[in-house]
């Protein structure tokens, strides 16, 4: 039956159907490339209502970027952009790379200090030091001039929500 009516449908509606259907899904395909998952971290309790809060507290844009959160939804996730994106993830395990000196290769931004490394890809990941929970940052290659430029208006919803300490 639906044969028939396919066949009743003019030659170039025809033949132009089955390209049109897949351009169709390798745009949606394409459109959905920047909104991929992203493992929410698992915060201890402590840490848990301070992400919760950094979460409430981070600004919708970033440096023109407007905030478009990953999947799975969490508290504990945030992003800018959608290609390249920018991630924030709050309550992370401390990273191995602060063991050596924490705040050797840490600069201050707006009153929270950020320890840096390279994320293997040409972009940068930043996490807080000397704070009740690990805030962590991932600025891929490309997405501003300057790889530390989303860092003032993440410290300050991170300085009013995640109080220094250990």
């Amino acid at each position: 039956m639906a044969l028939s009516r396919l066949s009743a449908l003019p030659a170039p509606v025809r033949w132009l159907a089955p390209p049109a259907a897949l351009l169709g899904c390798g745009l949606l395909l394409l459109g959905n490339l920047g909104s991929g998952e992203v493992a929410p971290p698992v915060p201890s309790a402590g840490a848990a209502p301070f992400c919760a809060a950094l979460d409430r507290a981070l600004p919708q844009s970033v440096q023109g970027h407007r905030r478009q959160d990953p999947s799975p939804a969490s508290p504990y996730t945030a992003a800018w952009a959608s290609s390249p994106r920018t991630v924030l993830r709050c309550g992370i395990a401390r990273p191995d790379y602060l063991d050596d000196d924490p705040l050797a290769n840490a600069p201050e931004i707006n009153g929270v200090q950020w320890g840096f490394t390279s994320d293997g890809a040409g972009g940068h990941r930043f996490v807080t030091t000397l704070r009740r929970a690990y805030v962590e940052v991932t600025v891929p290659e490309g997405a501003y001039p300057n790889y530390a430029d989303p860092l003032p208006a993440l410290s300050d919803a991170v300085k009013a929500t995640v109080p220094e300490g250990l």
